[in-house]
């Protein structure tokens, strides 16, 4: 049986329809992360979960339980925010043990509580402090100390990295997925940092616009996404799109032109609909997917171009090329780059001119609906 379930979830805020029937169901122990852009109504589902905003139909299920009229406190969740919400008069100690003095709980089980949570975030030496004494890595670790107080049946957490350093993300992400081994607690976190996902969920909701897009393992997602905006949202850097136009389908194959360069490649295709000939189509192709020169595999896309941006990471090295028109169309920044991920390759500077290739197992087609139509492997290309 699910840990938790939403049923066909809807939420008006006047005429603004936030949440369009969303059903989800998380199974006990599962470390669940929400994706998208802002105002996607991630937050919004997790607030309804919580019981900080009310649903305008549907319903909400905990442990097996109807929880949807029930107030927070009566629904068995802990939510950590973006902000500590941590009470300055009180020390760290007291701050963590809160919630069990509100519920009027003995003192000896109160501090046994503390002692344990302190434990397991080794941060049994700040319980004399009070918050303003502590860094920010600090404030967040007795906030998520006073989640686990608490014993609840599921941790709810809003964006909790999102004010912190990138060092000290990375860090707090390493110790979240522990402390999730650690409880086996099942837990649902919010983040518009897809890499944040990928590292830490063991299933991914996508959602945009306040429906479900996919959901799934993170590596299953990322190859095989449902539609160009899960395609583009997943992945860092961010995917490449080339507008194209339908030529001809047979047999199961679509030929495609590329705008801008009169390039032809064909596709092998799955269910593609009522699909016809000049149907606007969209080519995909991973940052990491683009290599330098022309590849040893069959080559299914080659150009040349230009290189405006070189930036070195030492473990990797981002090229923004200037690849000309075809760079120019499906991108909605109207930058004219296409983006290539290298290893730790150097020698490579603004201005200099290079050719990129790109190999027939390495693209992805999308419909007119940005539905997926093909995914790598397609075959060779008519250049």
């Amino acid at each position: 049986m699910s840990h938790v379930k939403l049923i066909d979830i809807d939420k008006h805020y006047g005429g603004y329809h936030a949440l369009r029937s969303i059903n989800l169901s998380v199974d006990k122990g599962e470390f669940i992360v929400m994706v998208g852009p802002s105002g996607c109504g991630k937050s919004t589902t997790l607030k309804t979960i919580a019981g900080l905003e009310s649903i305008s139909s549907g319903e909400i299920w905990i442990n097996g339980r109807n929880v949807t009229r029930k107030e927070p406190g009566d629904r068995g969740i802990a939510m950590v925010f973006q902000s500590y919400a941590l009470y300055p008069h009180m020390t760290v100690a007291e701050n963590m043990g809160f919630g069990l003095k509100m519920a009027k709980r003995p003192q000896i089980e109160i501090d046994a509580a503390v002692k344990r949570a302190a434990d397991i975030l080794r941060i049994s030496d700040q319980l004399d402090k009070r918050p303003k004494q502590l860094s920010g890595g600090q404030r967040q670790r007795v906030a998520i100390g006073r989640a686990i107080t608490r014993a609840p049946e599921v941790f709810l957490f809003d964006e909790p990295l999102s004010n912190l350093d990138a060092a000290l993300r990375t860090q707090m992400r390493v110790e979240l997925s522990t402390l999730h081994q650690q409880l086996g607690s099942t837990m649902i976190y919010v983040t518009h940092d897809q890499v944040e996902a990928m590292t830490m969920a063991s299933r991914i909701i996508v959602f945009n616009k306040g429906i479900i897009e996919q959901e799934g393992a993170p590596l299953s997602l990322y190859h095989n996404p449902a539609n160009q905006f899960v395609a583009g949202f997943l992945g860092a850097p961010r995917i490449n799109f080339v507008n194209a136009k339908l030529v001809s389908l047979r047999d199961g194959i679509a030929e495609v032109a590329l705008e801008g360069g009169g390039t032809t490649v064909r596709v092998p295709v799955g269910e593609v609909g009522d699909l016809k000939a000049e149907s606007h189509l969209t080519l995909g192709i991973r940052p990491e997917s683009l290599k330098i020169g022309r590849s040893t595999e069959d080559v299914a896309i080659s150009l040349d171009g230009k290189v405006r941006l070189v930036e070195q990471l030492g473990r990797e090295t981002i090229l923004y090329v200037d690849a000309g028109p075809l760079a120019t169309i499906g991108s909605e920044s109207g930058t004219r780059n296409f983006t290539v991920q290298l290893g730790n390759a150097t020698g490579f500077s603004a201005g200099e001119q290079i050719k990129l290739s790109a190999s027939t197992s390495s693209l992805y087609l999308f419909g007119p609906d940005g539905r997926t139509l093909s995914r790598p492997k397609p075959i060779i290309a008519s250049l």
